[in-house]
């Protein structure tokens, strides 16, 4: 391949609107802006302003909280750790922590933390779970697999 016969597939570029070039071109004179006003004008039309009547987001009282301080955890579902298992993905005989999890391609990002979710059947046997949080479900499906959910002391309570 060599660089001059590079070149994009065809449709992926568009030619620029050329405005003001004539009344034949269809953008001309008003260059498609109409007349006068504010809108007309370069560098104008503000986002919100509603013509000095109180904007909408002014009229409207505040409404919720936002929590800095909230914890914002990758749910993974038994199901896609069983999936990761039989594709060979995760070893059930190692601890699976966030940082295999990531390593095998079950989450992408490992945020906060990760949570076990009960959706899906896990069948391998004695597989040991890190993690953040788990639901009640999933501990119980987990422990009758045969294996075990580690959930650190402050999470537990």
């Amino acid at each position: 391949m060599k660089l001059n016969l590079v070149k994009d597939n065809p449709g992926a570029t568009k030619n620029a609107k050329r405005v003001g070039r004539g009344i034949g071109s269809g953008t001309g004179k008003t260059s498609g802006s109409g007349h006068k006003g504010q809108k007309a004008r370069s560098g104008v039309s503000i986002n919100g302003f509603e013509g000095g009547q109180m904007p909408i987001h002014r009229r409207l009282p505040k409404r919720g909280f936002n929590n800095v301080f909230r914890k914002n955890y990758v749910e993974v579902n038994l199901g896609r750790l069983q999936a990761a298992i039989d594709a060979g993905k995760l070893d059930p005989g190692k601890p699976v922590d966030s940082a295999a999890l990531l390593a095998a391609g079950v989450i992408s990002k490992p945020r906060d933390g990760v949570r076990i979710l009960a959706k899906g059947e896990l069948t391998a046997k004695k597989v040991e779970i890190h993690a953040a949080g788990a639901s009640k479900a999933a501990v119980a499906a987990v422990e009758k697999a045969g294996g075990k959910i580690v959930v650190p002391a402050a999470a537990a309570e």
